[in-house]
Parts: C-alpha cells; sequence; structure tokens
C-alpha cells in the first residue's frame, strides 16, 4: 500500500489523448470565440522502476465557458462529466479519472478553483496544459499538481501548482495509426528532398534549443543559483562521452571514407538520370520524326486522291457534253 501512495514523479500522455484535444479546440474555435477549452484526462498509475508513473490513455470534452475579463466567473458542467465518466467506465474500467486539461497555453488565475472542482473525483487530480497551436519546438505538454504552500510568517496556506516532468508515448497500436496519420498529411514542399531537408532542419533546431538549455542550466549551477541534480549530471556525462573523438585519425579515415561512398553514389545517380533524360530525348525525336513522316504520306495520298476524283469528274463532263447534241439532232 506504501508503494501506491506514492506521490506521482512522471506523466505520460498518449498520441490519442493529443490528436482528440486538437479536434476538441478546432470544433470550439469554429462556433464559438473561447480562448481555451477544457476536458478530462483518463488512466491509471503505474509504477515503473519504483517510481509511480500516470499513464493518461485517454480524454473527453467538457463544456466550458469563462469571462474573458473576470476569470473567477466560469461554468463547468459536471453533470456531464459524471454521465460521460460512466459511460466510458463501460468501456473501459481500468480508466478512471486521473485529472484534466486545458490548452492554455498558460497557467490562468481560475485554475486552482477548477482543479478544486475535479478532486470530487480524484483528490490527486493533475492539470497538463496542452498547446494545440505551439509556436515553438519541443513537447505541447505541461503537467502539474496542486499543492498547499506553507508560509513561514504564519499566514494561511495557499494552494499552487507543482511542474511535473512530463513526456509522450505509444503504444505500439497507436503508433501504427499516427504512421499512417502522418502519411495523409499534405505537405506544400514538393518532392522528396525538400521534406527530409525541413525535416532535417526542425530537427537541428530542436537539438539547438536543448542544448541552449544545458547551457542556461550548467551556468546557473556553475553560478550557485540551481543546487546540483546528480541524476541530470550523470545524464549529461553519459551524453558527451557518446561523442567521438575527431582528433583520432582513424576517426578521421572512416569519415571520409564513408562520405566518398555517399558521394559515389550520389554521383552514380546524377549520371544514370543524365543517361536517362537523354534517352528519353532521343525516343522523343525520333517519335516525332515518324509522327511527321506519316503526316507527309498521309497529305500525299490525299492529293493523289483528291486528284483522281478531279480526273474522273472532268471525263463524266466530257462524256455528258458529249451526249447532248446527239439527242437534240435526233429530236430534230
Amino acid at each position: 500500500m506504501g508503494s501506491v501512495s506514492k506521490p506521482v514523479e512522471k506523466v505520460v500522455v498518449h498520441p490519442l489523448v493529443l490528436l482528440s484535444v486538437v479536434d476538441h479546440f478546432n470544433r470550439i474555435g469554429k462556433v464559438g470565440s473561447q480562448s481555451r477549452v477544457v476536458g478530462v484526462l483518463l488512466g491509471q498509475p503505474k509504477l515503473i522502476d519504483g517510481k509511480r508513473i500516470l499513464d493518461i490513455s485517454n480524454s473527453f470534452a467538457v463544456p466550458f465557458d469563462e469571462d474573458p475579463r473576470e476569470r473567477d466567473v466560469w461554468f463547468l458542467d459536471h453533470d456531464y462529466l459524471e454521465s460521460m465518466a460512466a459511460m466510458f467506465k463501460k468501456v473501459n474500467a481500468r480508466e478512471r479519472i486521473v485529472g484534466w486539461y486545458h490548452t492554455g497555453p498558460k497557467l490562468c488565475s481560475n485554475d486552482v478553483a477548477i482543479n478544486d472542482l475535479l478532486k470530487r473525483y480524484n483528490p490527486n487530480s493533475v492539470l497538463v496544459i496542452i498547446d494545440a497551436k505551439p509556436k515553438q519546438l519541443g513537447l505541447p505538454t505541461e503537467a502539474y499538481i496542486a499543492v498547499e504552500e506553507v508560509h513561514d510568517d504564519g499566514t494561511p496556506t495557499t494552494k499552487t501548482f507543482n511542474h511535473l516532468p512530463s513526456d509522450i508515448d505509444a503504444e505500439e497500436a497507436e503508433e501504427v495509426g499516427v504512421e499512417h496519420l502522418l502519411r495523409d498529411i499534405h505537405n506544400v514542399t514538393a518532392g522528396t528532398l525538400s521534406q527530409r531537408i525541413t525535416n532535417q532542419l526542425q530537427g537541428i533546431r530542436g537539438l539547438g534549443s536543448k542544448l541552449f538549455e544545458i547551457k542556461s542550466y550548467l551556468e546557473q549551477v556553475a553560478a550557485g543559483t540551481l543546487p546540483i541534480n546528480h541524476t541530470i549530471i550523470y545524464e549529461l556525462q553519459d551524453i558527451f562521452n557518446l561523442l567521438p573523438d575527431v582528433n583520432l585519425a582513424e576517426f578521421s579515415k572512416a569519415f571520409y571514407l564513408k562520405t566518398n561512398d555517399q558521394m559515389l553514389v550520389v554521383y552514380l545517380s546524377c549520371l544514370i538520370r543524365s543517361v536517362i533524360a537523354l534517352h528519353n530525348l532521343i525516343n522523343n525525336k525520333v517519335s516525332t520524326r515518324n509522327a511527321e513522316r506519316n503526316d507527309t504520306k498521309g497529305k500525299k495520298v490525299d492529293e493523289s486522291g483528291d486528284s483522281k476524283k478531279t480526273e474522273e469528274k472532268a471525263d463524266n463532263d466530257k462524256k455528258s457534253t458529249k451526249s447532248r447534241p446527239s439527242t437534240s439532232s435526233k429530236g430534230k
């Protein structure tokens, strides 16, 4: 029982939840002027390597409205929430209410009050902010859990949110579905090469942002602003150990060999493309010449046929003119 009562250390969001939230946001955005949407998260806690991880595998939307000027004025249909939760429980009894979500993209002043309402269904409910329109590279999810903040001056405690690490993970069936969805997405860039370059550019930008975060963290640790976290330091050391030593002669030789092999394939492919293009050009020229010859032959045949017809017509006219005087003399 002690392991079950451990606090949540990490939140894992499945792709199905992200798709449902984006669909909810797009549907509400077309009919209303709400800046964010709210829904309920379903899942179950799991113990993995001694850590309590909250696995969020499903979600559903909830009618929600608020006054953009006064955040304290808001409405959430908890009757609809209870009826939907009961229907989902009939489909999958393992999935239960574990928290709620909104599309933020940041925390709002009334989130604590909404979280208190969700605590009726789960006393340890978590809040996951899912950015439906992310402007920066990285995960679009931010997880929080409500805690009581105790003040040293003896003032009453206040409720606030603590950040939880979040990740996106999928089962094998979900990975196949996401792969099929990504294939159907129309990309404005034309050609496979453009798509590869675009994907590589996005990956490099994401890598650059992560390296900047690592640099900022290490600078703050060195300055004494942040405490030393040995787990993070060990992880960074493992990353640095994976970096190759570019000063080694063996590495340079292997790198040049691999690069030359790749360039040889590119060179051969360019030659093959050129040969195929020349072959198509020759075939096109030959077919055009044959078509022109057939056209000239057809014209000659038509002209000869027309000349024969004119000659036959002239002969018929001569015969008719010769026969007319003979008939008139016989009549006299």
